[in-house]
């Protein structure tokens, strides 16, 4: 039997989770080491591009199911569980979750290993001039004139600059074609 539907029978064709139907995902819990079905998760959309960090962290969406997820008996689901209460450790709720939280030393390494429970938990994304976040691929507008830095170029207000790419190092900057030009320019200035 292949891994997937090892897991999709152990989980019943649900988030592990939320317990949500419907557009699921196969997720790896990182680090991984070998096809060992207890690493491979499924889970919906939103907690995916959540735990991915793709989307802003939706305290109350986890407030009501990560108390629920922590007690699963896949070590993967309690790793996974383990970290988004960590990245909501400054609220109560995830702070008594993981008061009673037990993890043996062996899931408790593997959940430490991503380095979730050193940061603050925010989640830094690209964002327009109105705080819309950003994709690969999206058209964005100038909002502001644009001298760009060794070129004689002077990008417009208005113009539209297609198929963006992300800058992965800075979120304030994107990538883009201004008159055929490869640019970067900084999200203050661009708008969905």
């Amino acid at each position: 039997m292949k891994l997937e539907n090892t897991v999709k029978e152990r989980s019943g064709d649900v988030c592990e989770i939320s317990s949500e139907t419907g557009n699921l995902n196969f997720y790896e819990v990182k680090p991984a080491s070998g096809n060992e079905p207890e690493r491979l998760i499924l889970i919906s959309d939103k907690a995916l591009a959540q735990i991915e960090k793709r989307e802003e962290p939706d305290s109350k969406y986890w407030e009501k199911i990560l108390p629920i997820s922590m007690w699963s008996e896949v070590p993967g689901v309690q790793v996974v569980s383990w970290r988004m209460l960590n990245r909501f450790r400054n609220e109560s709720w995830a702070a008594d979750a993981l008061e009673m939280m037990y993890l043996d030393d062996e899931n408790l390494e593997w959940a430490k290993a991503s380095g979730d429970h050193m940061g603050d938990g925010t989640v830094e994304l690209h964002k327009d001039s109105n705080g819309n976040i950003l994709q690969n691929g999206d058209t964005v507008t100038l909002i502001k004139d644009l001298d760009v830095k060794g070129s004689s170029i002077n990008a417009k207000i208005g113009t539209a600059v297609r198929n963006i790419r992300l800058v992965h190092d800075n979120v304030e900057q994107i990538e883009g074609r201004v008159d055929g030009q490869l640019i970067v320019i900084l999200t203050k200035f661009v708008k969905k």
